[in-house]
Order: structure tokens, then sequence, then C-alpha cells
């Protein structure tokens, strides 16, 4: 016969209040990108207590799990990111973070609880689950990257990953509801650093210097030439000139100037223009000056984009479970970066967001906020919802196979 929904619904009922106390537990003590040593070990008695076979040490920080249910294929694969933010919490509440300079201000402590929910419920009805779940726990979403470094490091592989699924508390949208969106849902993140190189003189005789602090000026207003006149006006993209840093003195024409900045938008072929046009904007107007100059273009996350066939299950499988007016399309995307973009450029699949704001409870500062919270009813709903879709996703998947 099966799992039914209500068994599941039962079974994260009674875990709820435990998923809180680790949540809050892994908030008091949060980890940067690739430190998460602490929160690694959590998982890893936890992993373990449920009699699932536990990979520590993947890309450094990171866990695998993997949980085996009546056959090899499908494999699911559920991934929740791990560290935390560089910022001073200013919450008071009871389980405020204990370090100064970290706080879980983006929800990774959520998502955390969330996955050990999903991996204790599945471990109660292993034996009805179709294939195979691997729990990915990654590292360093916020910067560097950890998805990339557990991907080289084969974590999609033995077994191969059939279908990737993944979410983000979001408090734009209100507890007991789900953003979705085909196709491009979050942008590519590509940084950059420019020296620009001149020569110093006195200021009351700028002719025998090389201004580079006048070039730098030009550079950046003419960047912004390749959004409003290069980049069609139906599409999407964003270049920002973050920091700016160079002169020694008021009467001294500067002779270096240093810039950072980020490039976001939502193709290849944007990526590859915008990255062309600025080379040709920035050696154009240096030459133009006298000045050399020196560009360090990194690409660091490429778009995420969604399967919309996985959409259309997911959409099918939480309208059943929580109504269809709670399931929300998402009209536009968001220029923010995430690297389970990586992911899903090797496997179909799909990133969801889940609500955890309410204004009633005053639950309403946004992600890497100093006030970031959640409301913590949603940690049940995303482990009601993961599970239900393992089910769900794995029988479509061999529906297909037949």
């Amino acid at each position: 016969m099966g799992v039914t929904n209500k068994q599941l619904k039962n079974t994260v009922n009674k875990i709820k209040d435990k998923l809180i106390s680790i949540r809050r537990d892994i908030h008091m003590y949060p980890e940067l990108g690739f430190e998460e040593k602490r929160t690694a070990s959590i998982i890893e008695k936890e992993l373990s207590s449920l009699g699932i076979e536990v990979k520590t040490g993947v890309a450094g920080t990171g866990l695998v799990g993997l949980i085996k249910g009546r056959q090899e294929k499908p494999v699911v694969g559920l991934r929740a990111d791990m560290d935390a933010l560089s910022i001073t919490e200013k919450n008071k509440s009871s389980y405020v973070s204990r370090y100064k300079g970290k706080m879980h201000a983006c929800g990774h402590d959520g998502h955390i609880a969330i996955l050990l929910g999903v991996a204790e419920v599945l471990s109660a009805f292993k034996e009805d689950i179709p294939g195979q779940v691997k729990l990915i726990f990654q590292p360093a979403e916020e910067g560097p990257g950890g998805a990339l470094p557990m991907i080289e490091e084969g974590v999609l592989d033995n077994p191969k990953v059939d279908i990737i699924l993944g979410l983000h508390l979001w408090q734009d949208i209100p507890v007991g509801k789900i953003g979705i969106r085909d196709g491009a849902e979050f942008a590519s993140v590509d940084e950059f650093d420019l020296i620009i190189k001149g020569k110093a003189a006195h200021g009351a005789s700028p002719h025998q210097g090389v201004d580079a602090i006048l070039t730098a000026s030009q550079v950046i207003n003419s960047l912004q030439s390749i959004v409003s006149r290069n980049v069609a006006p139906t599409e999407a993209a964003v270049i920002t000139v973050g920091k700016i840093n160079g002169g020694y003195r008021r009467n001294i024409i500067a002779d270096e100037v240093n810039l950072e900045g980020t490039v976001r938008c939502f193709s290849a072929e944007l990526r590859d223009m915008i990255e062309k046009r600025m080379e040709e904007i920035i050696s154009g107007i240096c030459q133009g000056t006298g000045c050399t100059y020196i560009l360090d273009y990194r690409r660091e996350y490429p778009p995420l984009i969604n399967t919309p066939e996985i959409n259309r299950q997911i959409k099918s499988v939480v309208g059943d479970l929580i109504g269809q007016d709670s399931v929300i399309t998402l009209q536009k995307p968001t220029l923010g970066g995430e690297d389970f973009a990586f992911f899903l450029e090797k496997v179909p699949g799909s990133f969801f967001l889940l609500g955890s704001g309410n204004i009633e409870k005053g639950i309403t500062a946004p992600q890497h906020s100093s006030y970031h919270n959640i409301d913590e009813d949603a940690i049940p709903l995303g482990v009601e919802i993961l599970t239900n879709l393992v089910f769900q996703l794995s029988n479509k998947f061999l529906e297909k196979k037949h």
C-alpha cells in the first residue's frame, strides 16, 4: 500500500520540537564558510543515530548521507547549506548568536534542521522509498562557494543523482506558502577587481601626470552604458562598482585606483557579452587617457535555471498538501546569486522558496539583516513537503522508465 501523507505528517509533528531545538542550537553557534566543524559534527551525530551511511569531510566540512530504499534507482538528491554570515546579530531572543560578527542571517540553520527532519522521517519509512535519497549538507554557500567543490569531489556520483531539490527560507513569502519559478530564478554572479595605473604629479602641475582617478571615474560611468545600451530592455543585468580606493593626498594626482564590483545577469550569452564589453571599454578609456590597467574578472555562480517538468510536479504535490492558493508562481527572478545553480547544471531539478515571514509575529527582517529571523513553523512544513516530494518524484521517475 505504501506510506500515506497522513503518516508522514504525524511523524513530522512528533519531531517538530526536536528540530526547532537543533535549529536554535546551530543558530547560537554560527560558523562561516568552510569553518562549519561544530555544525558538521551535529549533523553527523544525528544521521549516524538514524543508521544512515555518512561521508564526512567532503569539500572540507561538507557531509553526504545516503538512505537506501527498495531499489537503487532513482536517486533523489536533497541539499541544505550550512554556513553563516559575517554579521553581528541584534535580536534579543534566548538563542541569539553567541559570536560577535557571526550570525545565521540567511536561514541556513533552518535549512539544516529541515534536512535532518527529512532524514529522520525517511528513515522511519525507508522500506517504502522507491529508490535512494542522497542528503547533501553543503558548506560555504555565501562564498566562496561549496557546491562546485562538492561536485568536483563526486557528490553527484556513486550513486548517480537523478533528480535534485533545494529550498530557501524566504522572508518575503508568508509562512505556509512556497514560491517557485520556471527557468531562471537566480542570477549569475561574477566578480571583478580592476587596477588602473597612471602617473603621480603635483596638483599644481596635472599635465606632468596621468590621472588615475579621472580615468576611473570615466570607466565607472561608461560601464553603466553596457546595461543601458548593450542589454535588451526586455532582459536584466546589473553592473555594480561597490568599492573604490585611490589617491594619497588632496594635492597629488593619483597614480593608482583600485575598483571592486560584481556583474549579474540571467543567461550565458549576456554573461559573455558583458565581460567582453567591459574589457573593451576599460581598454579604450585607458588608451585615451594614457593609463594602464589590470582586470581580474572571475566567474563565480552561474544563473540558477529550474527544470519546468520538475516544477510542475512540485506544484501539484505541494498544492495537494497545503492548497493550490499557497503555491505562488514567482513572476520575476532575483538578481541575487545561489550556488545550487551548479547542481542544476548537472542534474534536472528545482530550487523553491519556502515562506518564513510572519508580520503578526514581527518576523519581517530580510535576509542578511542583523535582525533576521524565521517563523519556525516553516521547519516542519519544509520537512513535510520534501518527504512527500521524494516519494512522488521517485514514483514519477519510475513510471517514465516503464
